[in-house]
């Protein structure tokens, strides 16, 4: 066990989550936290023609703002996610917004998109120098009528696109009024089409939610299709809370172990049903190297973690990565594509 695990989680975890998050996040920033990184070329590819060192990224949500965004490569993570970003600042949901649940290895959260604003983002990002592939999580902003999402993303779209390595869509956050709605193919497809209007070369994901039925999926798989979408992400938080040791009785999207299962249902379910050149990126209860090749092997070409690098803490990336290295060496696979068309 690190010392980490060991002795600061413990007492990090007698603190307020959202404090010791902000706390956590200045640290990074500062560039206090410098570990050794595990390289190793059978990691390396190129996808949608950016070039990933390894396929472990920062997921939304950890990072909304861009603050720490020099610093993640640092860490050990082959690139990172910023956002939820919305056009209009917004303040978020009132607190407190930030649970744990150590005994379930998860967190729930009702954030609502709290952030600085696509405006205030344009010269944070365009100062700088990350050193890895960045994607930019847009939102529907909480003012903006549901009938205007559309526009909304659109305006966000037109001031940042040529800050992000990839974009992404999200319709899949619990906690905002009525956004999950957009999932719907007629809804999701008029949002798509703005964003093309703006700039049809960026590529273009979106993250769907792991509580959607199959029917749902094939509608979203559909819209992927037709609007020509990069690929998919599976998935963000869930509703449920069913197996849970500790339920807080808090409303909020639930993230960490116990979504693992949902997101590896949703993933499993695209991997079969994508066109082949569709990239997939699986989130949800990454915590070790045996979950992220487990991943990898469902059909994810890159993937992404947050509640396990709170619960693992800051040297994750690089033990999930030498360990995943490990497991290719056991089984004899030599890149991750073999890895995937193993599963």
């Amino acid at each position: 066990m690190s010392l980490y695990e060991s002795f600061l989680r413990p007492l990090m975890f007698r603190m307020d989550p959202e404090s010791i998050h902000e706390k956590a996040l200045k640290a990074i920033a500062s560039g206090a936290l410098r570990l050794p990184r595990f390289d190793d070329p059978r990691l390396e590819q190129t996808l949608f023609g950016v070039q990933f060192s390894n396929p472990l990224g920062l997921a939304a949500g950890f990072d909304k703002n861009a603050v720490a965004i020099d610093h993640w490569k640092r860490l050990g993570f082959g690139f990172m996610e910023m956002g939820t970003i919305t056009y209009h600042a917004q303040p978020g949901n009132d607190k407190p917004r930030l649970f744990r649940l150590p005994k379930d290895k998860g967190l729930i959260n009702r954030m609502g998109f709290n952030n600085d604003g696509a405006h205030a983002l344009v010269p944070r990002l365009a100062a700088a120098r990350p050193g890895i592939p960045v994607g930019i999580n847009m939102g529907k902003s909480k003012v903006t009528p549901i009938e205007d999402a559309a526009k909304d993303y659109q305006e966000s779209f037109k001031l940042l696109q040529s800050l992000g390595d990839y974009f992404v869509v999200n319709v899949s956050s619990p906690n905002t009024p009525g956004l999950r709605t957009l999932q719907e193919k007629g809804p999701l497809l008029e949002i798509l089409a703005a964003l093309r209007e703006v700039n049809g070369e960026k590529p273009m994901f979106v993250k769907v939610a792991p509580d959607l039925e199959l029917s749902a999926l094939d509608d979203v798989i559909e819209v992927a299709h037709e609007a020509k979408l990069t690929g998919l992400i599976a998935t963000n938080t869930t509703i449920g809370r069913e197996g849970l040791w500790q339920d807080p009785g808090e409303a909020g999207g639930l993230s960490g172990r116990p979504v693992w299962e949902k997101s590896n249902r949703v993933l499993s379910y695209f991997r079969k049903a994508v066109d082949k050149d569709m990239i997939l990126i699986g989130v949800g209860g990454i915590f070790t190297g045996q979950d992220m090749f487990d991943k990898i092997k469902l059909g994810a070409h890159l993937c992404q973690m947050y509640t396990g690098w709170i619960y693992g803490g800051p040297n994750t990336a690089p033990r999930i990565l030498k360990e995943l290295v490990d497991l290719m060496d056991r089984d004899g696979i030599k890149t991750l594509d073999e890895l995937r068309a193993s599963g």
